[in-house]
């Protein structure tokens, strides 16, 4: 399995992955409407020459008290081919994503996900940092993860996805 950054021969593979993963476009459409946009990463599993899994960050922004310079990205969406699913391509997509989004110097990541799953990279409710998700959705689903320790520390207050989100399908 090789974790790699999206290139642009990759861009159909990706959108039929979002797409098969959640049997629905939604997905596949943010990811074609973030793509291009300043500070997103976009990752892909690679197994024997075929994509099978695909992993998106983008810029999210607090509204409320915190450094000017925070730099926090949202993770979304993580999307396997079902016939990959549950071989943990998902979690490697994660964890190797995670490595390359602090390696760039981002302080932070944020996840609207399943409590069960995230917690095991380091996740923990946003609320405990002060922070909620501007979507009305259970506390223990919205996450965060300091990849800076204390970056953190002196914020609270709204996290914002990018108006991409927002666009009705």
């Amino acid at each position: 399995m090789n974790i790699r950054t999206e290139k642009p021969e990759d861009i159909e593979g990706i959108r039929d992955i979002n797409i098969a993963a959640f049997a629905r476009e939604n997905e596949a459409n943010l990811v074609d409407r973030l793509r291009g946009i300043a500070s997103t990463f976009s990752f892909v599993a690679v197994q024997s020459d075929r994509i099978v899994g695909h992993l998106f960050f983008s810029p999210v922004v607090v509204e409320g008290k915190c450094s000017s310079n925070l730099s926090i990205l949202g993770l979304a969406p993580v999307a396997v081919i079902p016939d990959y699913q549950r071989q943990g391509i998902g979690k490697l997509l994660i964890r190797e994503g995670l490595k390359e989004c602090a390696r760039s110097g981002f302080q932070a990541v944020v996840v609207l996900g399943d409590p069960d799953f995230y917690p095991r990279f380091g996740f923990i409710p946003a609320s405990s940092k002060s922070l909620k998700c501007e979507y009305d959705v259970p506390d223990e689903a919205f996450m965060v993860l300091e990849l800076e320790t204390g970056a953190l520390q002196d914020c609270s207050g709204t996290v914002k996805y990018r108006s991409e989100f927002r666009i009705c399908e």
